[in-house]
Parts: C-alpha cells; structure tokens; sequence
C-alpha cells in the first residue's frame, strides 16, 4: 500500500516522473502513488513541485509534509502530519487516474 500508519504520521510511497507533460497524480504503481511533474529532476525543483500538489490535494500546509527518503531517486518516502490516512485515502483516490 502506498500509504501507512507509523504513530501519528503517515508515509507516503511514491515513483516520481519528472519532466512530464502536466503535473497531476498518476494512479498505483506497485506500492507506490505514482505522480507526473512537470518540473525538471534538477535543483530540487520536481521534489518541491511534489510538495506543493500533495499540499493543495491533501489541504495540509506544504510544512506538513517532508521528504525523508530519495531525495535524487524517482522513488520517494514522503512523511505526512496534521492528516488521518482515512482522510489521506479518500482525498487522493478521486485524484487518481487510470
């Protein structure tokens, strides 16, 4: 599962694609979320675009989210706080597309 409980925070899996045509969710992929950015991998610029449309998705302050591990890796572990993983799951499902 992309998403889990670890005490009162959630982690958030994902696979980054950078570069893409649009920013936006891009269904599962394995146990991860996959997410299209438009932003290039470089000066940290895909990671904070990541931030900033989980934050506005997920309606938590971009500081409640932090990346904890892949900062130069497609495969990202995302630490979220301030959200329950019900609300987690059901703002990020109708996001998804197939």
């Amino acid at each position: 599962m992309y998403l889990e409980q670890r005490g009162p925070t959630l982690l958030l899996h994902l696979k980054v694609v950078p570069n893409s045509s649009r920013t936006c969710l891009a269904g599962i992929l394995g146990n991860a979320l996959k997410i299209k950015i438009a932003q290039p991998p470089e000066d940290n610029k895909a990671n904070k675009a990541v931030i900033q449309l989980l934050a506005e998705i997920l309606s938590i302050p971009p500081a409640h989210i932090t990346l904890i591990s892949g900062h130069t890796n497609p495969r990202k572990t995302l630490q979220l706080t301030g959200i329950p993983l019900a609300a987690a799951q059901q703002k990020l499902t109708p996001h998804q597309n197939p």
